[in-house]
């Protein structure tokens, strides 16, 4: 596996490394060269399905995934959350069809360049530290999730407690108190190369929490299947 880091999130035209993963949806090994000369891949970055941002995205994914392999582009979701905890997961809540696997100790965040982020009182470094003053100033806009728009601590307290997710020990495994992993989401051409990125730590925190638009993704993957 490889766990090199990048001291920023990767950009187009950057090589994709390899990392191997522990497989969710099946069993084995997932490796990011098996698809290199094969396909096209959009591969997701998640903190874990304690995360109910994550869980979302991982949704929208696997909504996306039979019109990106109508072009010709697999999907890889990555969690950090333990393989097992997450197969128990997806069992109640199946993604039909969507590659996942699971990388607990985050190598693949730290060879992609996604940092991980520091909540503070009042000091804000971005994407490195981030202060609860700032947090307060943000607004999330999930029509037919939250009521209103909400700051990420809100927002996140609330679909936390709408989707009555029980947040275990395996889940405890991986998380840092006063940290959160940043994620990304990158679609590599058939050589390995990244095409386009949506990630986190961008835009000086406006993305935090959201995902990329339809739209946007199914552009990017139009260009990347023609190439």
């Amino acid at each position: 596996m490889s766990t090199s880091s990048v001291d920023r999130p990767l950009q187009p035209g950057d090589r994709a490394p390899n990392v191997v993963f522990d497989a969710i949806s099946r069993e084995g090994k997932i490796a990011l060269d098996d698809f290199r000369g094969r396909s096209p891949l959009l591969i997701g970055l998640f903190r874990g399905l304690h995360c109910p941002f994550c869980r979302r995205h991982l949704a929208a994914m696997a909504q996306l995934n039979p019109a990106l392999k109508e072009k010709g582009i697999e999907c890889l979701a990555v969690v950090k959350t333990p393989v097992e905890r997450a197969r128990l997961y997806f069992r109640y809540h199946p993604l039909p069809d969507l590659l996942s696997a699971s990388d607990p100790v985050g190598a693949s965040h730290r060879a992609f360049g996604l940092p991980i982020l520091e909540f503070t009182e009042n000091e804000t470094e971005w994407p490195h530290k981030l202060g609860m003053d700032a947090v307060m100033t943000m607004r999330i806009d999930l029509p037919g999730e939250l009521p209103v728009p909400m700051n990420p601590a809100a927002a996140g307290d609330f679909l936390e407690k709408k989707d009555w997710y029980e947040i275990t020990a395996a889940d405890r495994q991986i998380m840092i108190a006063g940290h959160m992993p940043l994620i990304g989401e990158f679609l590599l051409d058939r050589e390995g190369t990244v095409r386009w990125s949506f990630t986190e730590a961008e835009e000086e925190g406006q993305n935090l929490c959201r995902a990329p638009s339809p739209e946007e993704l199914m552009s990017a993957a139009s260009q990347v299947a023609h190439l």
